[in-house]
């Protein structure tokens, strides 16, 4: 109702001709080019929950059983359990960078996937030794558990 008192009209016709109004292609027209397609709008570049969910808990139970010998030495078993530990973190590290190439995700410093471009070797140099390093660091503080 409006202030006036006089009702508003609905945004369609008053009245169609058995409830259908032949505002749209007829059901020839509409597949006359060939069978239907169905596209997705939204970009499918997102990590879903069940490819974060195993990497993210794999990485937390790996670096809580590398960080518990460490920090407070069972005895023999330390070294073992953390080894262990950092193993596990590693591989869901190498799991979340394969998801994440997977959907078009690329290192800050490198190309995308399909680009045809070269990556820098500097920037691949630079990962290289940071790996390298942070796993030379945690084998050297493995090591000296024993």
């Amino acid at each position: 109702m409006t202030e006036d008192g006089a009702r508003l009209a609905d945004d369609g016709p008053d009245e169609t001709a058995d409830g259908v109004t032949a505002d749209g292609p007829e059901p020839e027209e509409m597949y006359a080019s060939g069978p239907e397609v169905e596209v997705e709008l939204r970009p499918q570049r997102r990590l879903r929950l069940w490819q974060l969910a195993p990497i993210v808990a794999l990485a937390a139970g790996g670096s809580l059983m590398f960080a518990f010998p460490l920090a407070f030495d069972f005895g023999d078993s330390g070294a073992v359990i953390a080894m262990l530990g950092l193993l596990i973190c590693s591989c869901a590290a190498g799991w979340g960078m394969m998801a994440a190439r997977r959907v078009g995700y690329t290192w800050p410093g490198l190309p995308p996937r399909g680009s045809g471009r070269r990556p820098d070797w500097r920037v691949v140099l630079a990962y290289v030794l940071l790996v390298v390093v942070v796993a030379v660091l945690a084998v050297w503080r493995v090591a000296r558990l024993r």
